[in-house]
């Protein structure tokens, strides 16, 4: 139950007086509302972890990334604070709708606009973010294989060592690493991309426009988001067809698609236990030993 006292707060920050604040769907990770003033709703995440406010900034910043872009929407930004012990971000409410061929058609367009914008020759961000709600770190490096070794292989690994998830035989070194992917990446262009982009990070609102939500952002290969929307499912064949249009097939990429989703199971393995254990032996069995 929110206090009082917090409802007040974000009356202060809204200039409005709040009617109403109900619980809504909105992830494992934070709590979710929808706040409602006489004229306007607002959409509300809640976390009282100690790591909660810094990853509520850096999605803010990831979402005014995206949408400074004007390629892809992302949910407008009103507040990101703290409030005693809860830390929030308050954003735009976006009534959403089950999506349209036409309208997943539009998304795969969008996506592939954002992807087309790059930052030069450095693969990375300005700041570390997060992926759910394990640290992801963005350190610069101007050659695609060693970010991806050093920024999202590694550090999961390592985390999956340390929770008793993998062991120390089951993990290739980092020469095995490094030439795993040699074998596959091609010459890489850095492309902003939302890098967390399964079927529950992207809405569609009650007028058809496309929305991205919950970013884990940075410059990588474009290949990245599409091989997140592979791994779950979600994603229609009118999406993929569009996307396609700008950025086709091109060689070895199903074998990068399992690279780049090793990431992701590596993650869940972290966040989520030994459900995903198989999947990420199968994976660097097949590719690094």
């Amino acid at each position: 139950m929110m206090s009082s006292s917090f409802k007040e707060h974000l009356s202060q920050v809204l200039a409005s007086s709040i009617s109403k604040i109900e619980p809504v769907s909105g992830g494992d990770i934070s709590k979710a509302y929808c706040v409602h003033t006489s004229m306007q709703r607002f959409f509300l995440k809640v976390n009282e972890s100690g790591f909660a406010l810094e990853m509520f900034l850096t999605e803010k910043k990831g979402l005014e990334s995206i949408n400074l872009t004007k390629t892809i929407k992302a949910p407008e930004v009103l507040d990101c604070g703290q409030y005693k012990s809860s830390s929030y971000l308050l954003m735009e409410f976006i009534e959403t709708k089950n999506p349209t061929s036409k309208e997943l058609e539009t998304l795969g367009h969008q996506l592939a606009d954002l992807h087309a914008l790059s930052a030069g020759d450095s693969f990375g961000w300005s700041q570390d973010n997060y992926i759910g709600s394990l640290p992801q770190s963005n350190k610069n490096h101007s050659d695609w294989t060693l970010f991806y070794v050093h920024e999202r292989l590694l550090p999961q690994l390592k985390m999956a060592k340390e929770k008793r998830l993998l062991i120390s035989s089951e993990i290739p070194s980092e020469g095995n690493l490094l030439n795993g992917c040699e074998r596959f990446f091609p010459t890489v262009k850095p492309a902003l991309i939302h890098g967390d982009l399964w079927s529950g990070n992207y809405i569609i609102s009650a007028q058809g426009v496309p929305y991205l939500i919950d970013p884990a952002v940075y410059f990588g290969h474009h290949e990245v988001d599409l091989a997140m929307t592979q791994l779950f499912g979600g994603f229609s064949s009118s999406f993929y067809n569009a996307y396609s249009e700008h950025f086709p097939v091109v060689t070895l990429q199903n074998e990068r698609k399992d690279i780049y989703q090793l990431y992701y199971l590596l993650v869940h393995l972290n966040l989520f236990g030994r459900s995903y254990y198989p999947s990420v032996i199968q994976l660097l069995k097949t590719y690094f030993n």
